[in-house]
């Protein structure tokens, strides 16, 4: 059993960017060498979130639309009455989508669908940048 683990860093431009970082993950499990196991994505922050959708504008479109129902931005959250910061909505954003995703590793690639990318998501209400560690763990 092995483990490899890697960072890399994106800028983001905040306000549910939506970022395409298949290609990070893809580089990574391929430098790793492992052929068979696990590979678990997780973004650093409470704003953010990591997800799969078909990376394509009318999809992205949909997942912000979506989002913009469920945790508003202009609602009232107990969250920015505590701290001040109007991002109370980014904090349930990446809550309810998560920080991290865990995918196959079959024959020392990402075993996810022809449609089916990985991206990073920034709820948050300014740019950022974000760092995604990637750990690769089998054979």
């Amino acid at each position: 059993m092995a483990v490899f683990q890697k960072r890399f860093r994106v800028t983001t431009r905040g306000n549910c960017d939506v970022i395409d970082i298949s290609a990070h993950v893809e580089r990574i499990v391929a430098e790793s060498g492992i052929k068979t196991g696990i590979v678990n994505v997780s973004g650093r922050g409470s704003t953010l979130g990591v997800t799969t959708l078909e990376f394509e504008p009318g999809c992205v479109s949909d997942l912000r639309r979506a989002l913009d129902q469920i945790a508003p931005v202009t609602s009232n959250y107990a969250h920015n009455a505590r701290w001040g910061d109007d991002n109370g909505y980014a904090h349930l954003r990446s809550a309810l989508i998560g920080t991290a995703k865990s995918f196959p590793v079959v024959e020392g690639k990402v075993g996810t669908g022809t449609w089916q990318q990985i991206v990073l998501c920034d709820f948050d209400n300014r740019s950022r940048e974000r760092e995604v560690t990637v750990t690769v763990v089998g054979e």
